[in-house]
């Protein structure tokens, strides 16, 4: 199998490209032994481009552990550069189809090769059975969790994919790799959950830390950026338009008044290769 590895933020995929023609891979199978770090190629995920009826390409992921996600941010950001490098779409703005629905892309391009990538991620969903998260309010904003002697306050919201928001004065003092696994699987998230811990910078910034459903800790999290801008709002932390800062670099997030959300970042290859079996 021919192979694209890219990276948004150093949060990073092996792609595979199917528009033109299928293997028959068993997706999530190949998700788990490639990207192996050891024994594979490593990344965070596996990207399957595929045609589309309704858009002009399609996208699926499968996160590092074999389970499909939703929605990926900074995977549909190298997805979008790829689709468009490669010449299948020749307009810097065309829509990818994605397992929560039709995003539309916008790419900046110089020299036929695309920088910044916009993205609308659609209209955050907050009812808790859409997320879907267990909650005593219509909306899990400001709620109390509890696990192994800790007790935290989230919000919960849905980029397409569930995510779980907590802010901290002291970001640095997370213990993520302890907490993180466990609040993935906390019953009160019957579809498992994507964690972030946010610390507010100021109005208009913030540092986020997050541990990804299936993957683990990230360097970025597209969604999970969303998530945590529309869950600042929420609790009155932040204004629509923020800066977060991640590990593997910045994203600006926009959730308009009139609901949608702009996430604004780059995607980068790192290289390309052919597996052996």
């Amino acid at each position: 199998m021919n192979f694209v590895k890219m990276h948004g933020l150093g949060n990073d995929f092996i792609l595979a490209d199917e528009f033109k023609a299928q293997t028959g891979l068993d997706y999530a199978e190949a998700a788990r032994k490639l990207c192996d770090r050891r024994r594979g190629i490593g990344g965070d995920g596996l990207l399957l481009l595929l045609p589309a009826q309704d858009a002009e390409a399609r996208m699926r992921v499968f996160n590092a552990d074999g389970s499909e996600a939703e929605m990926c941010g900074n995977g549909v950001r190298c997805l979008a550069k790829y689709v468009y490098d490669a010449g299948y779409v020749t307009s810097e703005a065309f829509t990818i189809q994605t397992e929560a629905g039709i995003k539309n892309v916008w790419l900046s391009a110089d020299g036929g090769s695309g920088r910044e990538i916009r993205v609308n991620m659609g209209i955050p969903l907050l009812r808790p059975d859409w997320i879907p998260a267990l909650a005593r309010q219509e909306t899990a904003v400001q709620e109390k969790i509890e696990m192994d002697g800790h007790s935290f306050i989230f919000t919960a919201v849905s980029i397409g994919n569930p995510h779980c928001v907590i802010f901290t004065p002291a970001i640095e003092e997370i213990r993520l790799t302890e907490v993180g696994p466990a609040l993935e699987r906390h019953p009160l998230f019957p579809a498992r959950t994507n964690v972030e811990f946010a610390q507010v910078v100021n109005r208009r910034e913030i540092i986020l830390r997050v541990w990804e459903r299936g993957a683990g800790a990230t360097q970025a999290c597209g969604t999970g950026a969303c998530a945590a801008v529309v869950a600042g709002v929420l609790e009155g932390r932040l204004e629509r338009e923020a800066l977060v800062l991640l590990p593997g670099g910045a994203l600006r997030v926009n959730w308009q008044d009139s609901g949608p959300l702009l996430m604004s970042g780059p995607a980068a290859y790192a290289f390309r290769g052919e597996t052996l079996q």
